[in-house]
């Protein structure tokens, strides 16, 4: 079942959630607005390739960041939006705006080393916020029990 809302309410206006849909939802219109040829380009540059990471780790580091931006498809957007709408504000609303931000870079950071990790030799990109919502989902189970 897909949750509609929740019933705990922020206490501080969620603005870094509100600015992290705006900044996805912006990016993902930029995506739109790209030939296919270009777009192909931009996601095999900036989602993660396992395979380009293990063969030179530093150089390529950006993607780790990069790639939470890219979304494949209006459902892949909506659905990671959505879950980041419902959960976020009340998760910002217990760490703070900073300490938020800073864990939901590192959820997405560390979901991409995980998949990195698990699919060395992948030459397919991945991209996304799912690890990063996956976080986001998790603190809020932690924090609203």
């Amino acid at each position: 079942m897909i949750p509609l809302r929740d019933t705990i309410r922020s206490r501080t206006f969620p603005i870094v959630t509100y600015s992290l849909i705006g900044l996805n939802v912006f990016i993902f219109l930029i995506e739109r607005s790209l030939p296919v040829h270009e777009l192909d380009s931009i996601v095999v540059m900036y989602g993660i390739v396992p395979a380009r990471l293990i063969h030179s780790p530093f150089s390529s580091f950006y993607i780790l960041f990069t790639s939470m931006f890219l979304h494949g498809g209006w459902t892949h957007l909506i659905g990671n939006m959505w879950a980041l709408y419902l959960f976020g504000d009340n998760v910002e609303d217990v760490m703070g705006h900073f300490r938020f931000i800073v864990f939901y870079i590192m959820a997405g950071v560390v979901a991409g080393l995980v998949h990195i990790l698990f699919n060395p030799l992948s030459t397919v990109p991945t991209i996304g916020a799912s690890g990063a919502i996956a976080g986001v989902m998790g603190a809020y189970f932690i924090l609203f029990p």
